[in-house]
């Protein structure tokens, strides 16, 4: 695992960027930038792809393996999750909503009520939507938040503040705080594997090829033609964050 920037320089940048909010009122702020250009510079290049992330709902069976995978694929912290599953369950009375949030461990059956009276159940996956008008970017006081080639959406752990702004600003909540490295973490769809030509953990352990990683542009490639068939949803569209997760048959509820 990367080690997280000294306690002295990172509380250093983490009090240089609260005094600058301070004074926002009385003048322009000066942030700073250059971690962004660094980072990115020293990741390989992506060839022309631009990848994407699909989830097909109707095949996802709520196995659990996923998350699983990333927990051991990422070495995530016990409490913290990186990707999860929505368990949604509709009923004349509402929707009744749990998740497979922990590594190991499962949901307990919903109330008896809740199955007799089940219209539809659905497994909807989460994970981080690799935006392409990011707002967790867009606020990143120190650049440490970047967009890399391909169209991943990095931390970059050297210049990370702990500042929580982008933890904030994620409409989808797929942000946290880790608490040993003492920075921002989220799902970085497994970068380091991408890089090496591999697939992330998460894909390569689903059962029922629910979740497909691949480059969008490629129209060869099933994630490319899926991409240009503009038969997919994204969750909360009203946010204009261009995410890259593509849903197949998500329903209205969860949108």
């Amino acid at each position: 695992m990367e080690q997280a920037p000294s306690t002295g320089r990172r509380t250093f940048l983490h009090e240089l960027v609260v005094g600058a909010v301070a004074v926002a009122a009385t003048g322009p702020i000066v942030l700073l930038s250059s971690s962004r250009s660094r980072a990115a510079a020293d990741l390989p290049k992506a060839n022309g792809k631009e990848y994407a992330f699909v989830v097909d709902v109707s095949k996802c069976i709520g196995c659990g393996y996923c998350v699983d995978a990333c927990a051991i694929e990422n070495n995530v912290p016990k409490g913290s999750i990186r990707t999860w599953v929505e368990r949604y369950i509709a009923t004349d009375e509402g929707v009744h909503v749990d998740a497979i949030d922990k590594a190991g461990e499962r949901p307990a059956p919903p109330p008896a009520r809740v199955q007799q009276d089940a219209k539809w159940e659905a497994f909807i996956p989460k994970l981080c939507n690799h935006c392409e008008n990011a707002p967790c970017v867009q606020v990143c006081p120190v650049g440490a938040t970047f967009t890399a080639p391909g169209g991943f959406v990095l931390v970059d752990p050297e210049h990370c503040i702990g500042c929580g702004y982008c933890i904030q600003a994620c409409p989808y909540g797929v942000r946290f705080f880790n608490p040993e490295t003492r920075i921002a973490d989220k799902c970085t769809w497994c970068y380091h594997r991408v890089a090496k030509g591999l697939e992330p953990a998460c894909v390569t352990v689903c059962p029922t090829q629910a979740r497909r990683f691949g480059d969008r542009n490629d129209p060869a490639d099933p994630v490319g033609q899926i991409y240009k068939s503009d038969n997919w949803q994204t969750l909360k569209p009203e946010m204009h964050s261009d995410s890259r997760v593509l849903y197949l048959g998500l329903p209205r509820e969860v949108i």
